[in-house]
């Protein structure tokens, strides 16, 4: 089991930044591909970045170049830097932890933090 708490979020201007983080408890942390998601009021929620348990990330086209993801295994903790920021980046957002296992895929999610971004 995996609990993931967010953190970072609030109100900022168009063209500001923010830095969210996602701390994670239980065993096999490093064993996790994490990800970022977000969701609009009214809206699905969407993936915004993901690291995998070996580092790679990718990014929805949409923040790529203003987001970035990261992760320290040692605090078992995620990391969301947040620059440029637009008004269309309001949303909740979701920190996500997923392992695939022998017989099922493990997958945790956080309760959210959210981030509004005035113009």
């Amino acid at each position: 089991q995996v609990e993931l708490v967010e953190s970072g979020g609030g109100l900022v201007q168009a063209g500001g930044s923010l830095r969210l983080s996602c701390a994670a408890s239980g065993r096999a942390f490093s064993g996790y591909s994490m990800g970022w998601y977000r969701q609009p009021p009214g809206k699905q929620r969407e993936l915004v970045a993901g690291i995998s348990s070996g580092g790679s990330t990718n990014y929805s086209n949409s923040v790529k170049g203003r987001f970035t993801i990261s992760r320290d295994n040692a605090e078992n903790t995620v990391y969301l830097q947040m620059n440029s920021l637009k008004p269309e980046d309001t949303a909740v957002y979701y920190c996500n932890a997923i392992r695939v296992g022998v017989y099922q895929v493990y997958n945790y999610w956080g309760r959210g933090t959210q981030v509004t971004v005035s113009s």
